[in-house]
């Protein structure tokens, strides 16, 4: 492992390991190196070792996760090689901190929120995604992503404000989930007879098998996006970009999708925008191998494609510049058409969340 200085470029300093560097994690406190059997923790400050953590099970994909809190440099990582047993440990302090029995299965994904207070997990099923408290390790939310199929979950990531949840598999469909308990201090609803089955129903699920019984008190997605492929990792990010709520994509295949997230009512996501990350003319070369028609440039364009009606100066939709009024009518010239620009620093976006990582870029040897 080579650690390289970004804007110096020059080499900070370099380690070698045993075996080979599956995963590697960091924040401004802490450098975690995953290999198959072990994890190594280093200062950042100075790269000096602090601890290895040895004989821990077989991690073939370097499955872990690192708080970027560096307040509490929380490590998830996996416990076990055939249940989803997470084991919690405390990188400022060097010591674990408890084991989660998350999952009846082998672990797929672990990501903490960015106060290192939430920890979300999903299984090699992907069905069942859970939220557990930290340090105490208490189970916060049960969602359902699915029960028809198996997927393989690529990306799940928190919001930075801790509201929502999102998961991305090897199917077509993105799911988000929104963390809120419902209370039961509303106003009670006039008696219908709708309601009093509703209760009944709630009711007897006391009296089913707690497998029936708890799928059926597992939360669903709140919004949902059909990207228009399946079978390619993909990454996910929720971010505010221009004080909006935007859901980004990025793709195997070199392609940045931004979505519209209404945070009020959830449902469909809409396509904002399309970027290449290749450059035009890698966007050209990969043009014969893409097996599905690319996606317009804009929300606007997509409009002017699906209506019938001839192509008006004003379109109904979401502006980038700021307009989230449903139904409202944007002028067609308010739409970006620029190239995509992610460098305001106050907004956190996902971009300079990948340059933050480089300043001391890690180089796997």
């Amino acid at each position: 492992m080579n650690v390289y200085h970004f804007k110096k470029g020059t080499e900070i300093c370099n380690y070698s390991y045993a075996s080979s560097i599956l995963s590697i994690r960091l924040n401004r406190q802490r450098l975690i190196v995953c290999l198959e059997e072990s994890i190594y923790i280093h200062n950042i400050k100075d790269m000096k070792l602090l601890k290895t953590i040895l004989d821990t099970p077989p991690n073939a994909t370097g499955l872990c996760a690192l708080s970027i809190n560096h307040s509490n440099s929380y490590l998830a990582y996996p416990g076990s090689s055939t249940t989803g047993e997470i084991v919690l440990y405390d990188g400022n302090h060097l010591k674990t901190v408890c084991t989660i029995p998350a999952h009846d299965g082998p672990l797929a994904a672990l990501t903490f929120n960015s106060a290192g207070s939430k920890l979300a997990s999903a299984s090699e099923k992907g069905t069942v995604i859970r939220v557990f408290s930290v340090p105490d390790g208490q189970k916060l939310y049960e969602f359902r992503r699915g029960m028809k199929r198996y997927v393989n979950i690529s990306s799940l990531v928190f919001s930075m404000d801790s509201q929502f949840l999102c998961a991305s598999s090897n199917t077509e469909t993105v799911h988000i989930f929104k963390l809120e308990h419902l209370t039961d201090s509303r106003p009670e609803e006039p008696p219908t007879w709708s309601g009093y089955m509703g209760k009944m129903f709630m009711a007897a699920t006391n009296y089913l098998p707690s497998q029936v019984s708890g799928m059926m008190s597992q939360d669903r997605a709140f919004a949902t996006v059909r990207l228009n492929f399946s079978g390619q990792r993909n990454i996910c990010v929720l971010s505010t970009i221009q004080k909006l709520p935007r859901l980004l994509v990025t793709t195997s295949d070199g392609h940045l999708y931004i979505y519209n997230l209404d945070s009020q009512d959830g449902g469909e996501c809409i396509l904002i925008k399309k970027h290449s990350l290749l450059g035009p003319r890698k966007m050209e070369e990969n043009k014969e191998n893409d097996l599905r028609p690319l996606l317009p440039q804009s929300y606007a364009a997509t409009v002017a494609r699906q209506s019938t009606m001839p192509s008006t100066s004003s379109m109904p939709g979401y502006s980038e510049d700021g307009g989230a009024l449903r139904g409202e009518v944007i002028p067609e010239h308010e739409f970006a058409t620029g190239p995509v620009c992610l460098d305001d620093e106050n907004e956190f976006p996902p971009i300079n969340l990948c340059r933050g990582s480089q300043s001391g870029k890690v180089k796997r040897s």
